[in-house]
């Protein structure tokens, strides 16, 4: 009779190796990662002209609202659960967006998720919505 347990000891090793070896092979390569995140700041800065804002605050916008506020009113802004807001801008200010965020407004509940730099970029994004 074989002993049914060898396989399974054998799997068990080959998998603890595995892991040991990516895991040399992952401290080797931090110094790399680290390198190419700051590399990756540098390209963007430079696509922005140096500057922080711009393109970059209406992509963070843009994600801002997917992640909060597109499940209601649609990836696109048309609608949905929610009310169309392709043209919130000519209805709103970024001041009166940002109010309408924070506290609501008719159903739609206040979001809480949404504060500081990430609720002013989101009001003025939605504000130049015309």
């Amino acid at each position: 009779m074989k002993n049914a347990v060898v396989p399974y000891a054998l799997i068990a090793v080959l998998g603890i190796v595995a892991v040991i070896i990516i895991s040399v092979i992952g401290l080797n390569n931090q110094a790399e990662i680290a390198e190419g995140e700051d590399e990756g700041e540098e390209t963007e800065q430079v696509e922005n002209g140096g500057e922080e804002g711009g393109e970059t605050a209406g992509g963070d916008a843009d994600e801002i609202f997917q992640n909060n506020c597109a499940m209601c009113h649609g990836a696109d802004l048309t609608g949905g659960g929610g009310p169309d807001l392709t043209a919130v801008g000519a209805s709103y200010s970024a001041d009166d967006i940002k109010e309408i965020i924070q506290n609501g407004k008719g159903a739609m509940p206040p979001v809480q998720a949404v504060q500081g730099e990430e609720l002013d970029a989101l009001a003025e994004w939605l504000s130049e919505k015309q």
